[in-house]
């Protein structure tokens, strides 16, 4: 009997084991639409097509920019947040970014939208932050991490 007193606080242990996942933490995993361009050619020469950017928020590694362009639905715009592929050197080092637009839509409703972006790869190593200034908004955007 005393044996198998001594078990049973094992046996709550090992049920209990599944309950605890350490995967299972609370911050939510955010899925990006897409990942950045690092070309200083595509920084200077991808389409550049007129668009208006309304906000810019970082949640985790991913960069969500709302913006809103003229056009029939948005549904055929092609868009691409391309890095200039320097790094300034400055604290913290800043990176240059533009959002580029291909729109071939002829119309003249006006819509918005938003798109995110990994930007994982812009991390700059040695730091713990870089500075991101995106052409068409005026302020540079913090990216800790």
């Amino acid at each position: 009997m005393k044996t198998i007193l001594s078990i049973i606080p094992l046996i709550i242990a090992l049920l209990a084991l599944p309950a605890c996942d350490k995967d299972n933490d609370e911050t939510p995993q955010i899925q990006c639409d897409d990942t950045v361009i690092a070309s200083a050619n595509n920084y200077l020469n991808a389409p550049d097509d007129h668009l208006n950017i309304i906000s810019v928020v970082i949640i985790g590694d991913c960069l969500a920019i709302n913006f809103g362009s003229s056009g029939c639905d948005g549904s055929t715009w092609d868009l691409k947040l391309i890095d200039a592929g320097v790094i300034s050197k400055s604290l913290p080092p800043q990176r240059n970014l533009r959002l580029s637009l291909q729109n071939n839509e002829v119309c003249d409703a006006y819509f918005t939208k938003e798109v995110s972006y990994n930007i994982s790869s812009l991390k700059v190593s040695g730091t713990k932050s870089v500075r991101l200034t995106i052409k068409g908004w005026d302020e540079p955007v913090l990216y800790e991490y």
